[in-house]
């Protein structure tokens, strides 16, 4: 049942509406424009019969009063009046009344006005609720469009835009370019899935070091980003910084990746070191560049690595402190694993080291093939491919190297070891392979070469 608040100072008045309007509606009584107003702080109705002449506030004090209020703004106004002339008429709608009813109230036109309003009423809300609806619908698509659909976090696309209309608003803040050192060898060694669970978790470590204000994205595959809106104190900012790598790494760790993946940041603050999101995502990068060079797992600000060039251009390189730096850079305990465009330049190298140095260094090929008639798909055979991966790192020493040449063969290099030797190794990676393939579905034959050096033309 629709209630209808009925405002006038006369109790015949009011014992009209009540007789008129109490068969189909609820009906609320008050006397004076107060009362009316004390009753919508709390109470709701859908039609406000409100009489304009009343002592102490009239129709249309009440009526402004009614429009300031959250709760009732929108609700249909009819003015009740003895007035008829066309001057009242006009002013009714100029306050914003849907319509007005004159007294003496006739009880059929009376009702006839109302239940009109309140159709119109239903179908203004009807629409407002559907466009609302469209509007969230629209904005839903946008934002999924916006966003990242492995993490959920924004793209680069919408947080370039987003980033450089705070900065145009002149928001001060700092941008970290955030990325994984070694993932690659967890999506080798423990395979995709795996690398993608990472990288969802990456990605709500950073929502926890986050405010509702800051912007987080990923740029692509181990690659994120967040603008730290409002922050520019270095001592804030590293302690942020700090807490994501050391969290980050203890969760991997806790996962069981024996891969030495961390965290390495770089920072560039806003307005010092640029005023768009084009200029700090690039003096991040060459922050985060120098982090790579000098050991991973850190966070690094672009201004200190200005000063840090300017400091290496002035003084005589210690080659012992070089050497030490890039020793940390290598704290592996199996074999390397490479991709196949690194490994090529590699395997040059060693094949000129061989020339000169006359060391024996032996090539191995592990190719993985169908059981009979079984045909494994391409997610089965890549599954076995890890496998067989996760056996040559735990099965080999640091010094030896690895690739994927295709999808069902890899190579490996080993130094200084002779045929015998290079036998015993293949042996060891396949009783390694059977024990943890679960497949059984395939077969797994191997190659041996010596590596000969041959020099380059």
């Amino acid at each position: 049942m629709k209630t209808i608040l009925v405002v006038d100072d006369d109790n015949l008045n009011l014992a009209t509406a009540r007789e008129v309007l109490g068969g189909e509606y609820k009906v609320i009584l008050v006397k004076k424009g107060q009362q009316a107003l004390s009753y919508l702080k709390t109470g709701d109705c859908d039609v406000i019969l409100l009489d304009i002449n009343m002592p102490e506030m009239d129709g249309f004090e009440v009526m402004q009063k009614i429009r300031e209020m959250d709760n009732c703004r929108n609700t249909p106004v009819i003015f009740l009046t003895g007035d008829t002339d066309s001057e009242t008429e006009s002013r009714c709608f100029k306050e914003g009344a849907m319509d007005f009813i004159t007294k003496p109230f006739v009880p059929a036109v009376m009702l006839s006005r109302i239940g009109r309003i309140l159709e119109i009423e239903d179908l203004r809300r009807s629409l407002s609720d559907r466009l609302e609806q469209k509007i969230r619908e629209i904005s839903d698509i946008k934002n999924k469009s916006a966003q990242d659909v492995l993490t959920g976090l924004w793209n680069r696309e919408y947080t370039e835009e987003a980033v450089n209309g705070m900065l145009q608003g002149g928001v001060t803040g700092a941008l970290m370019m955030i990325d994984m050192d070694n993932f690659k060898l967890i999506n080798d060694n423990f395979g995709h899935i795996a690398g993608d669970n990472v990288l969802k978790m990456f990605a709500d470590t950073m929502r926890e070091f986050a405010s509702s204000e800051d912007i987080l994205c990923r740029i692509g595959g181990d690659e994120f980003v967040m603008f730290v809106r409002g922050v520019t104190s270095k001592q804030e900012l590293s302690g942020r910084a700090s807490d994501i790598i050391n969290d980050i790494c203890k969760k991997i760790k806790e996962l069981k990746y024996n891969t030495d993946t961390s965290v390495s940041i770089g920072i560039a603050k806003a307005p010092e070191d640029g005023t768009e999101f084009s200029k700090l995502y690039n003096a991040a990068d060459k922050a985060l560049y120098f982090v790579k060079q000098n050991g991973k797992n850190s966070y690094h600000f672009f201004s200190d690595k200005l000063v840090n060039d300017e400091g290496k251009a002035e003084k005589t390189v210690d080659l012992r402190y070089l050497k030490d730096l890039m020793n940390r850079a290598d704290n592996g305990k199996g074999a390397y694993l490479m991709d196949f465009d690194n490994f090529r330049h590699v395997y040059n190298f060693i094949r000129r080291f061989v020339e000169r140095s006359r060391r024996d260094v032996q090539t191995l090929l592990f190719t993985l093939s169908d059981i009979e008639s079984a045909k494994l798909d391409a997610s089965e055979m890549e599954f076995a491919m890890e496998s067989l991966e996760r056996s040559i790192y735990t099965s080999l020493r640091r010094s030896d190297i690895s690739t994927r040449y295709s999808s069902r063969q890899i190579i490996v290099i080993l130094m200084d070891a002779n045929s015998v030797n290079s036998d015993m190794v293949a042996e060891r990676i396949i009783g390694n392979f059977t024990r943890t393939y679960s497949g059984k579905r395939v077969f797994i034959d191997y190659g041996i070469a010596r590596l000969d050096g041959v020099e380059s033309d």
